[in-house]
């Protein structure tokens, strides 16, 4: 089996940068600084925690991975004018055209390809998401799985926005994840009521057993006032469920690199 290594720079919120393999990607771009309030028709957003790192102390980018454009704790003031800068940007087949510029809608299952160093090829597919109860989702959103094409058998699952539920089941069944990195916090908005609309706690722990050969990276559970469980509420859950050797937390704004390891099959699951 052999191990590869995905380093990785935690913004704050849902912002990360992946470097893996020579390439260079950033999830959801937000770097606002923190008491940013963002005023919707039906509530408001506020930002409590600035970026750990700017966008131009990360430097460049070779894509960027968005898994929703339509609300601001995924793309912020700041974001949306990286995301006019950079392309590759990967989005929902919704968002894309409100982006503009050659922004690339991906819906679930479709994949696509692009060049990384040494001749390698790695493959970006969209992942079913939901973005809170089916009664009350709060709008098209993607996940992504990263897979080089040459060693199928490492691959990392990034959610998005999307609680537990068959879709995310199902990225298990299909993909050999060996990183899983969740959007957590238990984000809540009044418009919806007690429902959540990303990932519990529990719902962490399940989908850590389902992903069950993958270390569970969280993020997107501070920074924002509506998220309303911390990193506290996550640890005390996995704990109980005899799992916080699974996670893994990132220091913010620090590189921390993450060794992974296939599976025994070493490839993709059918």
């Amino acid at each position: 089996m052999n191990t590869t290594v995905v380093r990785m720079t935690y913004v704050g919120g849902p912002t990360a940068l992946l470097e893996w393999g020579g390439l260079r990607l950033l999830t959801d771009p937000t770097f606002d600084p923190s008491g940013t309030i963002y005023t919707t028709p039906s509530y408001s957003l506020r930002k409590t925690m600035d970026p750990a790192v700017g966008p131009d102390a990360l430097g460049p980018f070779d894509a960027i991975l968005l898994s929703h454009d339509h609300h601001f704790d995924n793309l912020d003031h700041s974001g949306r004018t990286l995301v006019t800068r950079t392309r590759p940007v990967f989005t929902t087949v919704a968002g894309a055209p409100r982006l503009g510029g050659g922004a690339i809608g991906l819906v679930p299952w479709q994949s696509l390809e692009i060049g990384a160093p040494n001749g390698r090829v790695l493959t970006i597919t969209g992942t079913p998401a939901r973005h809170g109860p089916a009664h009350a989702d709060r709008g098209p959103v993607t996940g992504f799985v990263l897979s080089f094409q040459d060693d199928p058998g490492n691959a990392i699952y990034l959610s998005g926005d999307t609680v537990w539920y068959e879709g995310v089941r199902e990225v298990s069944q299909r993909f050999s994840i060996r990183m899983a990195v969740l959007f957590m916090g238990a984000a809540r908005v009044p418009a919806v009521g007690d429902w959540p609309l990303t990932f519990t706690a529990s719902e962490g722990v399940e989908t850590a057993r389902a992903f069950s050969d993958a270390t569970i990276i969280p993020v997107h559970y501070e920074g924002w006032d509506h998220f309303s469980e911390s990193r506290t509420e996550i640890a005390r859950t996995f704990e109980e469920a005899g799992l916080s050797h699974r996670l893994r937390w990132l220091p913010a704004g620090s590189p921390t690199d993450v060794a992974i390891t296939p599976a025994a099959s070493g490839s993709r699951r059918s």
